[in-house]
């Protein structure tokens, strides 16, 4: 049986293995962070079996660690972590050409695969796929096979694949967090209330009525909560169970499938505006080590603003068709 639990330790290995590296360079802040990390993805099975035993204090552990990830995050600095030469990485480049996509377009690839066959394979009439979600179990599989991919299509040491992803995450430094914990934050909350407390909001400022104001109010509050909190995926259940549900679907008659589907897109123009967007916006100014951590957001509003009418007018046309 593949549990998503495996993929946890394995990650929690690997962040060892990078606090283990930072520590032999005596980087203490990183190294602390990295090993607070791996010990919160090792222990969560442990976690969740002691809350549902109604024993608190692993959980509780588990929140200092959190508190100790943000005090230990604003100690962290920009790591420059020597990798090869120019020369060497661009004549790799040119020897293995257009091979170097396959490995990662396997990602995607295998788990599509897995999403739709795991759940229909069994071995000895036990399913195949353990406890968790197919596709968390897919992507990790698959991210697994990719690295395996990798070092075989470029023929290096088994050691470059740990190497290289603790140069990259070192890089990166807090920054590779952050999709983590917002991608949470929607959860929180929508479980909170705060969908039933933005719709009283909205109805008490805009003419529910109206069919365009109510447009207007989802496809806005859609890019402002994405800028907010990093994620579409996070505001989408806070508007959509907000505005989105008891307005434009049970009022106004909207199609949910579309508008959905125009919701979240108009959410990834947020997503193109802010620096809360860590992995699309500020990871890559990092990995280039561009002056400016802001200069992926400035080439991207000259995009984002246009799609974001094009969105919204696209969603009142074909929404209530």
């Amino acid at each position: 049986m593949i549990s998503i639990g495996y993929f946890y330790w394995l990650l929690a290995a690997f962040l060892l293995y990078s606090a283990w590296r930072n520590l032999r360079e005596r980087r203490w802040a990183q190294a602390g962070f990295w090993c607070v990390l791996a010990l919160l993805f090792a222990g969560g099975d442990h976690v969740l079996a002691a809350r549902k035993a109604g024993d608190p204090l692993p959980a509780q552990l588990a929140g200092a660690g959190v508190i100790a990830l943000a005090v230990l995050a604003l100690c962290l600095r920009r790591v420059h972590v020597e990798e090869a030469p120019v020369q060497a990485r661009i004549a790799s480049a040119t020897r293995l050409g257009h091979r170097l996509f396959g490995p990662a377009l396997l990602i995607p690839l295998l788990t599509v695969v897995v999403v739709l066959i795991g759940p229909k394979l069994s071995i000895v009439g036990r399913p195949l796929l353990g406890e968790g979600s197919a596709t968390l179990i897919g992507l990790a599989l698959a991210s697994v096979v990719a690295a395996i991919a990798s070092l075989r299509a470029t023929r290096a040491p088994l050691h470059a694949a740990p190497a290289e992803g603790r140069r990259l995450l070192d890089t990166m430094g807090w920054a590779a967090l952050l999709p983590l914990v917002l991608a949470t934050l929607g959860g929180v909350f929508a479980a909170s209330g705060v969908g039933e407390a933005v719709a009283s909001l909205v109805s008490a400022v805009i003419p529910v009525d109206s069919r365009l104001a109510c447009v207007l109010a989802y496809g806005l509050g859609m890019v402002l909560f994405t800028v907010i909190m990093g994620n579409a995926f996070a505001a989408f259940p806070v508007l959509t169970a907000g505005i989105g549900l008891p307005l434009l679907i049970h009022r106004h008659g909207a199609d949910p499938a579309v508008l959905g589907a125009f919701g979240m897109l108009t959410g990834y123009c947020g997503t193109l505006l802010t620096p809360m967007a860590a992995n699309f916006n500020l990871v890559p100014a990092a990995l280039l080590e561009l002056d400016d951590p802001n200069a992926v957001i400035r080439a991207q509003v000259a995009t984002a603003l246009p799609l974001l009418l094009v969105n919204l007018v696209l969603m009142y046309v074909l929404a209530f068709r």
